[in-house]
């Protein structure tokens, strides 16, 4: 299924310019290659000795900033990241990959969606990007919703789940995943945008480039100095981690496999 849906225009006071700044938030995770251990608690994840890296999603968000920046489109690239001190590490990462300047905004709170939405919104106040590109999800939590609480709080047009993204000017076209196919929409700059799987193959960060991305600015805020309160407002209650798979049996030939199915396979609904 391909539709088209009627132009997005923004409200902001923000107007895109020729040299049009990105700005990509990026998220430190456990390693996706990493089996994920719950404390003995049940309190949350171990992430004592883990190995952590960029959210996976959002390396690709950055990937896709850098290949604007290539064409021409844009003309600097802001990572930013939000948590402990550690998370300079992801941005070194994402300034290896391309990003010209990157800003942490410290706290040891464990931050929610919102609070980052609303830590976000302010570091965009302050730079005024014309377009914020990050992943739709990150592989921790899974709430699909920063990217979401960041357009309604800045009230941009936005598009999620993009797996193919043009900018013509003040112009942006993207092409999103939906559960009956693909849908095109478009809209007027500034916007933000989340990334799918699908929207490209991220590059390695070459070992000249990791050498550079150590000389490049990283700034340090704090959410106070931003104004944003990022005090918990829900409560984990208890993390448990699924129950383990059973072992599967072998059956002598296909009569009695018919036999299993038909009496003792379980109906998943």
């Amino acid at each position: 299924m391909r539709r088209s849906l009627p132009v997005c225009s923004s409200r902001s006071i923000y107007a895109p310019l020729s040299g049009m700044k990105l700005l990509v938030p990026t998220k430190r995770v456990v390693d996706s290659n990493v089996k994920v251990r719950v404390r003995p608690d049940g309190s949350g994840v171990d992430t004592s000795n883990v190995k952590m890296s960029m959210n996976p999603f959002d390396e690709i968000a950055v990937e896709e900033a850098v290949r604007l920046k290539e064409k021409g489109v844009a003309t600097e690239i802001v990572a930013v990241s939000c948590g402990i001190t550690a998370c300079q590490e992801t941005l070194r990462t994402a300034l290896a990959i391309g990003a010209d300047r990157a800003i942490l905004v410290e706290t040891d709170a464990d931050l929610q969606p919102l609070a980052v939405a609303k830590l976000l919104k302010a570091v965009v106040d302050k730079e005024q990007p014309q377009l914020v590109i990050l992943g739709k999800q990150a592989i921790d939590d899974d709430a699909n919703q920063v990217g979401q609480m960041l357009a309604a709080l800045l009230d941009w047009p936005q598009a999620a789940f993009a797996s193919k993204v043009e900018v013509e000017g003040t112009t942006l076209r993207v092409k999103r995943e939906v559960d009956g196919g693909l849908e095109s929409v478009e809209m007027t700059l500034p916007a933000v945008v989340t990334t799918d799987l699908r929207l490209n193959e991220p590059r390695y960060a070459t070992l000249p480039n990791i050498m550079k991305a150590k000389k490049k600015p990283l700034e340090v805020l704090k959410p106070e100095a931003l104004g944003v309160d990022v005090a918990p407002r829900l409560a984990m209650l208890k993390v448990v981690e699924p129950p383990k798979r059973k072992g599967g049996g072998r059956v002598a030939d296909v009569k009695e496999l018919v036999n299993k199915l038909r009496n003792e396979a379980k109906v998943i609904t």
